[in-house]
């Protein structure tokens, strides 16, 4: 069956005798409202209410009815049988009614990455949780996705690490508190700062003594990453660890290209590029002046190998905001080596900050940076409060686990990505509000009413209740949401969707009865829950959210 946006994308062609997107969307006035008319009016000079006509002259309307209105408007209402027969076929498609990409593309995502000389703290949240959401999503629509955690593994911070390490020799049991004291020493040690560099360089230029620390300090550092991956739930491995080291090899070519091709600069003795847009301001340093390589050259070093060596198509980085500018010159900087070209795309997917009530980066009660696993630990053990007496013991755990995680993850996924938020545990973990714990609750109560009911019955949806007709409407639009977070990763409209979904959902509970009604109404009613139990399920898998059987 051809959905409506299907429908008018035909009618409008004809119109139109070229693709054009018809602007179908939900509307208080009808089902849904077309709005292609009012900006192909302007393209053809004609009036938007008889161009609104000719494309409904191409239409020949089955089980829906459609007007003109307004300045150019088409306001569209669909029957209860065509409805009801479009979430039947909806509730028999594994997929939901979202298609598989029609050309796969080999798609990178970097994110996540951090600093192997210290601990993960709360910073690295919305890298991973977004970056993560983005996988899941690419990899369900059929792309070959990629995961690149650009680990910091080889920079100043490593050569500050080492070589407090190397002068103090202390044990390698706290990480944080390591790095710590380093940093105090290169910010006021006379010399120290000189000789953190310069350890840099040693481990750059392969120093056996160094190179060996260096690798005790990072297999400890990446089996406790692994060990925050497993609690937040997040499908990075070891596998996907590509740090900063492992572009080192690939430095010295990539300083030859560059300079075969005639961009790079010498500037007081370190290697720079200017690319092309950003004259005037400072350059990108490639190599430093003590010969050591920074993080320009390892960026520009990953885009290279990512197209030249995995045949990338499409390149994302999910790193912070304030890195915007950085990215674009490392994007531009590739295009002029002729890396980036019109076929291979790179993006920065920008993210904002995690702030505390008050408005500030969130950091513990002693003022340093909160530790990653200890928001995890504090978020499982506050869900465990919120798991009923019906949960068997030995699923209590595991649901407080994923009440807990899924709630910080909501938080995150559920605002505008550019913008920062206020983790605020109490708005997190209601039961009641735009929370994944409330998704997770509908879920459950649909899963008890199957269990009730001992399965779904095979039955046509018939749609009898009003409540009945606002769910199925709302769950046919499903695949155009997915279609809108693949184009933006907006993932807040996603959680936006689902939330309506589930508030949709709790109201045909109350107001239609379904294990008490008449047997094929009864029927009817199951699939509608089962269908819609599957739709918020789907949705917070893609944000790498589990939704347990009983809360």
């Amino acid at each position: 069956m051809e959905s409506i946006a299907e429908v008018f994308a035909s009618a409008f062609a004809e119109v139109a005798g070229r693709a054009v997107d018809p602007g179908v969307r939900r509307s208080k006035h009808a089902d849904y409202q077309v709005e292609g008319a009012l900006g192909l009016a302007r393209e053809l000079d004609l009036p938007p209410r008889e161009l609104a006509a000719r494309v409904l002259e191409r239409i020949a309307p089955k089980g829906f009815r459609a007007v003109v209105a307004g300045p150019g408007y088409i306001n569209v209402t669909l029957d209860d049988a065509w409805l009801a027969r479009a979430v039947g076929e909806m509730a028999g498609d594994p997929r939901l009614g979202v298609p598989r990409v029609a050309r796969t593309e080999v798609v990178t995502i970097d994110y996540s990455g951090p600093n192997v000389a210290k601990e993960m703290h709360v910073g690295h949240l919305r890298s991973t949780v977004i970056g993560d959401a983005i996988a899941r999503l690419l990899e369900w629509l059929g792309h070959d996705v990629r995961r690149m955690n650009h680990l910091g593994d080889w920079g100043t911070p490593f050569g500050m690490l080492l070589e407090h390490v190397m002068e103090v020799e202390p044990a390698l049991d706290d990480l944080n508190e390591l790095y710590r004291v380093a940093r105090v020493r290169f910010d006021i040690e006379l010399g120290f700062a000189e000789r953190a560099r310069l350890r840099v360089v040693a481990l750059q230029a392969g120093d056996e003594a160094t190179v060996a620390l260096w690798r005790r300090v990072a297999t400890e550092s990446e089996k406790y990453i692994l060990e925050v991956y497993e609690k937040l739930g997040v499908a990075l491995s070891d596998e996907d660890f590509l740090g900063e080291s492992f572009y080192q090899p690939m430095l010295d070519a990539l300083l030859s290209e560059l300079e075969h091709s005639g961009l790079l600069v010498d500037s007081g003795g370190a290697k720079c590029l200017f690319p092309q847009g950003f004259e005037g301001e400072p350059p990108l340093i490639v190599r430093k002046r003590d010969g050591g390589f920074g993080y320009s050259a390892t960026d520009l070093a990953s885009i290279r190998y990512r197209i030249k060596e995995i045949q990338a198509n499409r390149m994302l980085y999910v790193v912070g905001a304030p890195q915007s500018r950085h990215f674009a010159m490392v994007f531009a900087a590739a295009r002029d080596a002729g890396w980036l070209t019109p076929a291979v795309s790179a993006r920065h997917v920008a993210f904002g900050s995690v702030l505390g009530a008050d408005g500030k980066m969130l950091r513990s009660r002693a003022g340093v940076d909160l530790k990653l696993i200890d928001l995890l630990d504090e978020a499982v053990a506050r869900a465990a409060a919120l798991v009923g007496p019906d949960v068997p013991a030995g699923e209590r755990d595991a649901v407080a686990r994923a009440v807990g995680v899924g709630a910080v993850k909501y938080a995150d996924l559920s605002t505008d990505r550019v913008k920062d938020y206020v983790f605020d545990w109490d708005r997190m973990l209601a039961t009641n509000g735009d929370t994944a714990a409330y998704l997770q609750y509908s879920c459950a109560r649909a899963s008890s009413i199957l269990r009730k009911a001992g399965g779904v019955p095979e039955t046509a949806i018939n749609l009898v209740h009003p409540s009945e007709r606002a769910l199925a409407l709302e769950l046919l639009g499903f695949p155009a949401v997915i279609g809108v977070v693949a184009e933006t990763f907006e993932f807040q409209k996603l959680t936006t969707y689902l939330f309506g979904l589930a508030g949709l959902f709790n109201a045909f509970l109350r107001d239609c009865p379904v294990l008490k009604a008449e047997s094929s109404l009864r029927a009817s009613r199951l699939g509608l829950c089962h269908l819609t139990r599957r739709t918020i399920a789907q949705g917070l898998d893609l944000l790498g959210i589990a939704t347990p059987e009983r809360m």
